[in-house]
Parts: structure tokens; C-alpha cells; sequence
């Protein structure tokens, strides 16, 4: 099981570690329903990193508007585990999107600071 908290704008977060290489990198990333991806990350992060390249795909964002977007090849530690997964760049916060929580069940206590809980449902 993997625990987060709701921010002071009424987020859920959780914190995900990246990996490339030898280098760690923890982000704090917001949850997002709406998100069908993995995660985003900004660019800077990515670059700090070094994540391979892999392609360019195109979105439709919240206000129907499309965009195209670069995305990488990563590693994160998820529920304990090195976990392969595709990155997309996005100048935003880090947000943690639906296939990330594929296979999980998520909670979330909506009160600030209340507890945001993430287990496998197998």
C-alpha cells in the first residue's frame, strides 16, 4: 500500500520516485482522474534524468483543445517496485494519471491533509 495526502488546494498526491541509471529523483505528483497516461514530468526534470526519447504523441487536453506532446522511456518505484513506464513532458506539475492506478484502489479522505490511500486489488 502507498499513502499520499490532500494538499492545501484540495489535491490528492502522492509522492513517485524516478530512476535512471544510478540517479533518484522524487517528485510529489498530483493525482489526475482525467489523465489517461503514466505521468507527466517538466522537462527539466526529464532532462535532469536523462530519459530516453521514444516519441511524440498527440492529446486532447480538459478544454478540448489538442496538443502534441514528447514521451520517454522510464523507471519509477511503484508500491516497492521498479515499474517500466512511458513519461510524458508536460510544462505542468507532475500529475499521476489512470495507468498508473490500473490494477489499484484508490482513496481519497477529502479534507485538507486528509489521507489518500493507493493498494493493489490483487
Amino acid at each position: 500500500m502507498m499513502q499520499g495526502y490532500v494538499n492545501a488546494n484540495y489535491e490528492a498526491v502522492i509522492s513517485v520516485t524516478a530512476k535512471h541509471n544510478s540517479q533518484l529523483k522524487s517528485v510529489i505528483a498530483i493525482i489526475d482522474t482525467g489523465f489517461t497516461g503514466f505521468l507527466s514530468l517538466p522537462r527539466v526534470i526529464i532532462d535532469e534524468l536523462g530519459f530516453p526519447w521514444s516519441y511524440r504523441d498527440r492529446a486532447t487536453l480538459g478544454d478540448g483543445s489538442e496538443t502534441l506532446f514528447d514521451v520517454y522511456d522510464a523507471m519509477v518505484i511503484w508500491n516497492g517496485q521498479y515499474c517500466e513506464i512511458e513519461i510524458n513532458a508536460a510544462e505542468t506539475e507532475p500529475l499521476l494519471g489512470m495507468r498508473m492506478l490500473r490494477g489499484y484502489r484508490l482513496q481519497v479522505d477529502t479534507d485538507q491533509g486528509g489521507l489518500v490511500t493507493i493498494e493493489a486489488l490483487k
